[in-house]
């Protein structure tokens, strides 16, 4: 009976941890399933198994020297990284976890994981003072934020004689966590996404703008979570320090007009998201050179018009509609009366509401707070990292659409 995970191509990375052992069994109840497991073994991880057992289980070489001349000549570790269908740490020591963080490639493991432009799971294993260190945690929510999951850890018993958090996942719970992301993976398959992100700047000189505080890290949240589950995504974005989602086609803009005229081009698609934080305003006629100060500080006289409204516009757009249009309200009083409002005035599906009062540190921050809302009334989402608002958005609208006929 064919599995969700049958001919699967797992990349397992086998760092220096204690649960190295479970990678055994992992492995054969893999194969078991149909798929293939292809190992990289870290200097530590061979502390606990051999190349040879790992070897001998999973019926494939295993990799470990980055500067192999022969393992590089046959597969490259740019190969290795994307030739699987998904790379998984396990176990997910603190340091490999600290160093996937910190985007370090100093040895074939991290290498790999740099390189790689599949998707990252990881199964944490650690002490349970190393896993609630203030480090630890940092490192989990940059990684999180850069779309990698967990498989646990559990709590339990541990070799340094301890009880707490920090317990690899068992095998069989590794298991129904990759059955269930290449289950999720296919939801949205065949489907085509555009998402907007960031703020736009508009020029005053060619030295000076107008802009916002959005960071962007929603917008290209979302793109991410949805290329997760299998669409065709491109994401629209103003000026950030954020990185390129996974998976995801980038076109990078600044101006309102310019974000329209990029998203006018993407079309048509199924699903529209509009997360950017665009400028309502721009200077009518930007100066050609640097406006000088004024004599007795006279502040110079801006002349201002309307910006073209890019939800407005997709969702108004005879023939090419998307067919679910999803803005954001960010607010900073009566959010959701002025979102529901804004729906309406919009002419679109959803809107997602948020306040971003500067007390909320919503702007530039980790963590929203937002409702939905829709036709069929509002939804009270509880606070969450930006990375679980867009997991949770890209899970309804597969609800809504699901994969393409």
């Amino acid at each position: 009976m064919a599995t969700v995970i049958e001919g699967k191509r797992i990349l397992l990375i086998v760092s220096g941890g204690i649960a190295a052992y479970k990678c055994l069994d992992l492995i054969r109840r893999l194969r078991e399933r149909g798929a293939s497991a292809r190992c990289i073994l870290t200097r530590g991880g061979a502390q606990f198994v051999t190349p040879l057992s790992l070897a001998a289980i999973s019926e494939d070489k295993v990799y470990s020297d980055l500067f192999s001349l022969t393992d590089e000549s046959e597969m490259g570790h740019i190969r290795l990284s994307r030739e699987a269908d998904v790379v998984l740490v396990a176990p997910a020591t603190a340091d490999i976890l600290a160093r996937m963080a910190a985007g370090i490639a100093d040895d074939l493991a991290t290498t790999a994981l740099l390189a790689t432009d599949k998707p990252v799971m990881a199964a944490p294993a650690m002490n349970v003072r190393m896993w609630e260190h203030p480090a630890t945690r940092a490192n989990l929510a940059t990684l999180a934020s850069r779309g990698v999951r967990y498989i646990g850890p559990g709590e339990g018993d541990m070799a340094c004689g301890e009880w707490g958090m920090g317990r690899m996942a068992e095998p069989a719970e590794i298991i129904d966590a990759l059955e269930a992301f290449f289950a999720e993976a296919g939801r949205l398959a065949g489907r085509r996404a555009l998402v907007t992100s960031g703020p736009t700047i508009e020029p005053i000189d060619p030295v000076r703008f107008i802009a916002n505080r959005s960071s962007g890290k929603q917008g290209h949240a979302i793109a991410g979570a949805l290329a997760r589950l299998g669409a065709q995504t491109t994401l629209v974005s103003g000026p950030t320090a954020e990185p390129d989602p996974t998976g995801v086609s980038v076109v990078c803009v600044e101006t309102a007009r310019e974000m329209l005229a990029a998203c006018e081009d993407a079309l048509p698609v199924d699903v529209a998201v509009c997360a950017a934080a665009v400028c309502d305003w721009r200077v009518a006629q930007p100066a050609a050179t640097k406006i000088k100060k004024q004599p007795a500080g006279t502040p110079p006289s801006l002349v201002m018009t309307e910006n073209p409204d890019i939800l407005a516009t997709l969702a108004a757009n005879d023939g090419r509609r998307p067919g679910l249009v999803i803005g954001f309200a960010a607010e900073t009083g009566r959010i959701v009366e002025n979102a529901i409002e804004k729906r309406t005035r919009k002419g679109c599906d959803w809107i997602l509401a948020n306040d971003v009062s500067p007390e909320t540190g919503t702007f530039g921050g980790d963590a929203n707070t937002v409702h939905l809302i829709s036709a069929d009334g509002i939804e009270d989402w509880p606070p969450l990292s930006k990375h679980g608002v867009a997991e949770r958005l890209a899970g309804r609208i597969a609800d809504v659409l699901g994969p393409a006929a």
